[in-house]
């Protein structure tokens, strides 16, 4: 274990939600796993109306700026790959915009958001480059999960 990520500690409750509740700590792709984390919580969320929905991703960018800028203070490092608050939040975007609730849109949502988050074409770059902070941390991947939720939509239409 790193130096930074022996500063987490699971029972801060920032440090568990900025690490998607531990998923961010595996030693391989912490990203993928914690958009993966993501996709049994979105299953919670897919009952409710989308008003409800949506406000929850809203409230979810608000508190997962704090945390994420907490957690990158006590850590020392900005954006450690630990931090996958991001990662939960980007997937949730992606996959508000299913045409169908199923395995097959969820693995085309999953797999579309991972490429623009790892890749990082403009503007998502930009923004991750330029931006400090809770804010720097989450807007790569809230840009990535529209570009994705826009792919999958269209792909949806035909």
């Amino acid at each position: 274990m790193n130096e930074a990520k022996s500063r987490l500690r699971l029972t801060n409750p920032w440090h568990l939600l900025a690490t998607g509740f531990g998923s961010g700590l595996s030693p391989v792709a912490p990203g993928t796993v914690g958009s993966l984390v993501a996709i049994p919580l979105w299953l919670l969320l897919i009952p409710l109306p989308w008003q409800f929905y949506f406000l929850f991703v809203i409230f979810s960018i608000g508190i997962g700026i704090y945390l994420c800028q907490r957690t990158a203070k006590d850590m020392r490092v900005h954006d450690d790959g630990s931090i996958v608050w991001d990662e939960f939040v980007g997937m949730w975007i992606t996959l508000m915009a299913l045409p169908v609730n199923n395995w097959q849109w969820v693995a085309i949502g999953f797999i579309i958001f991972r490429l623009f988050d790892i890749w990082k074409p403009w503007p998502i770059r930009w923004f991750d480059r330029n931006l400090q902070g809770g804010l720097g941390i989450m807007i790569d991947d809230i840009i990535a999960g529209l570009f994705a939720a826009a792919i999958v939509y269209l792909l949806g239409q035909y």
